[in-house]
Order: structure tokens, then sequence, then C-alpha cells
């Protein structure tokens, strides 16, 4: 990570990296998205299928390998082996597709939802430690007003439990306003945004009815914390650099990957 990256994420709770991909692997992840969600259920190869309300299109990274790439890509790698004191494993990577027919996700985070105890944030040797952490690349512009994802920044490091009537109660459907400290992140097309799962969290209604927010939704966690929940049948798919990102393996344990600067799938 760079000093930059580094002193943002650790304020703020997550980084929005600007101009990620580019112009050629945004162009080629666009169209294995646009395969994806314009195949028919019973066209979907086994493993991948979309909820009912078209959301979320599960194992959306494995799709293809303009996606697969995306979970090493070498501008999110030098992240990805810092947060997890370089013993990274990829856990899952779900497609997400939001239109203006899609209900808004209130504030939440890993501490409300399971617990103290479930997530870790610290820092030493002058690195992040992140136990759980999400990253979302962008296929798609979001501009002032038209809603998305919503982050409270520095709440990775709350003491305290958020009070119940704080902000809005959580509550993001009809908000004309944000509350203060409440920060609507609005990426363009091949940005992406970092996130640790403790930062409190959700997403403000998407008002356009001409334009989706697509974006894959890439999940990490140290190696010996893994629980991989993508399923074996999509082990043909994938390349050995991928299986091997998303092997559970010992905390002593360093895999080959880790030793590579840029990862190239075969």
């Amino acid at each position: 990570m760079t000093p930059e990256q580094r002193y943002l994420f650790d304020i703020n709770g997550y980084l929005h990296i600007p101009n990620l991909l580019s112009e050629n692997e945004l162009a080629a992840a666009r169209a294995a998205v646009d395969r994806y969600i314009s195949t028919p259920d019973d066209a979907l190869p086994e493993g991948f299928s979309r909820c009912a309300d078209s959301k979320n299109y599960e194992n959306g990274f494995a799709f293809d390998k303009a996606l697969e790439a995306l979970t090493l890509h070498p501008g999110l790698w030098p992240i990805i082996k810092e947060f997890t004191h370089d013993r990274p494993a990829f856990t899952r990577g779900t497609l997400l597709v939001d239109s203006h027919e899609q209900e808004p996700l209130r504030l939440h985070c890993a501490r409300e939802d399971f617990g103290w105890q479930s997530t870790r944030y610290d820092t030493r040797e002058g690195r992040i430690f992140c136990d759980d952490f999400v990253i979302f690349p962008y296929f798609d512009d979001v501009f002032p007003g038209d809603g998305g994802l919503l982050v409270v920044p520095g709440s990775h490091k709350a003491a305290f439990a958020r009070p119940p009537e704080l902000l809005n109660s959580g509550t993001t459907a009809e908000l004309k306003d944000l509350p203060a400290g409440v920060v609507n992140v609005m990426p363009r097309a091949g940005d992406a945004v970092v996130m640790t799962e403790m930062l409190a969290h959700g997403t403000l209604q998407w008002k356009p009815k001409d334009r989706l927010r697509r974006t894959l939704v890439l999940r990490y966690r140290p190696q010996f914390k893994g629980q991989c929940a993508v399923p074996d049948v999509l082990a043909g798919r994938l390349s050995p650099e991928t299986k091997e990102l998303m092997a559970q393996a010992h905390y002593t344990h360093i895999k080959e990957i880790v030793k590579q600067k840029v990862v190239d799938l075969t």
C-alpha cells in the first residue's frame, strides 16, 4: 500500500481507488457482466444463479476470466496481502446489480450483526491488519443524486455501540438529506472501493431508471479464517492461482502467490 492509501483507510475505514481498471479491463468486465445478466436461468452453467429480485448473481467473479482476474488485480494485491498479514484467502464473490426497483440496505456492520468479537482491525509494524474486508470494483458511473453506497467514516474504530436512534435509526429508505456523519461514496466506472466490514455502511435507493449500479462484491479474510463459500462445482472453471488464493491454510504458511508482486492467471 502507499502511505496515502494506508492513512486514508486507517482514518476512514474505506478507500476509494480511482481508475483501478484500464479501458480494456473495464470493457472486458462489462461484457462479461452483460452476458451473465442476459443469460436465462435455465441456460446458466451449474454454480450460477440469480436471486428472485435479480439483485445478486451468485459467484459472479467466476463467470468469466475478465472478472476472475479482478480477485488478484495488481492494484489490489498489495492491499489484500497487507490486510491479511501476507496470509490471504478469497472467500466468495457475488455480482451485485442495483436498479431503481431494488430496496436499499439499512446501515449495518459486522459488529452490530455478529458481535464485537466477530471482526478485528489493528495496526502493527507500520501495516494494517483487517480480518474481514470487501472490495467493490465498479462497472458503472455513480453521479450525485444517483444513490448507492453509504458509509459512516471512522465508525470501524468506534469504542461504543451505535445508539439505536442515531443516523436516522439506520434507515436509508426515502432519505432526502443525509444525516451528519454519513457519506455517499460515488465511484466512476473502473474505480474500486475497499472497505472493512467493521465500518457502518448501507445504501441509498438507486434513482436512475435508465442506468444500473453494477459491482462485484469480493470478500477476503486471512487464510486461517477463510470459510470459503465457493462451491466445488466451480473448481474446474478457476485458474490455479485463484484456487490457491481461496485455500485455507495454517497461520504460519506462506502461499506461493504471496511471494509474487503481480499474479497472472493461467
